[in-house]
């Protein structure tokens, strides 16, 4: 099954680039582009992907709130943001939005093609130092850690297993070899999570574990 791939970056030459490495990649192909945030639902509207390669600084509308709008909608692509820097505070503000990962923009093709192809299973990509690093480094809220802990006291016992692994980073096989389920079970657990809690991908179950200290 092809993998539908929109390009979102206000350099032309990034996205030319882009495109030109994801093309020759098997099983992935280029459906359209966009320059700009505020350009995002109607490409999607008209391309249906499966991946948004989203870019963060554009000049109109920036891709946090691009993503953000999104992720709301109904059954929407999954989305990887592009970032010059890994330190950017944006990138983890991009996460809470709803992206499954993120990207460097001199990422080698073949790690791009790969995070494409992983995302596109639903899986994140989250490097663990460099995720590590950016929440760390994240200004908490008041109350938040105690939220979180709320929130995830919701959950059922094995639910609640399953968020944990899942803040660790561990793929849903990994998790059903942890929990001894089948990975159907523990696809069909990560569903209900995301329901109950109202989130709209994996990694803002990592992140909701990581504010209440059990990740």
């Amino acid at each position: 099954m092809t993998i539908r791939v929109l390009v979102v970056d206000d350099d032309a030459l990034v996205r030319a680039g882009l495109t030109m490495m994801l093309d020759g990649a098997d099983g992935i192909r280029v459906v359209g582009e966009a320059d700009d945030g505020d350009q995002v639902a109607a490409a999607v509207d008209a391309h249906a992907p499966d991946v948004v390669l989203m870019d963060l600084r554009m000049p109109r509308l920036n891709g946090i709130v691009a993503t953000q709008r999104l992720r709301a909608r109904q059954r929407p692509p999954e989305v990887i943001v592009l970032t010059t820097f890994d330190t950017d505070d944006n990138v983890l503000r991009a996460l809470r939005a709803g992206a499954s990962g993120f990207l460097l923009k001199d990422s080698p093709p073949a790690r791009i093609a790969a995070a494409v192809r992983q995302v596109a299973a639903g899986e994140p990509i989250l490097s663990p130092s460099i995720t590590r690093r950016l929440m760390d480094r994240a200004v908490t809220e008041a109350g938040a850690y105690e939220r979180a802990r709320a929130t995830l006291a919701t959950l059922s016992t094995r639910e609640h297993q399953v968020a944990l692994s899942v803040g660790r980073g561990s793929t849903n096989a990994d998790i059903a070899t942890e929990l001894h389920m089948g990975v159907a079970t523990v696809k069909a657990h990560i569903s209900r999570i995301l329901t109950k809690l109202d989130l709209s991908n994996r990694t803002q179950i990592a992140l909701l574990t990581h504010d209440a200290d059990l990740a």
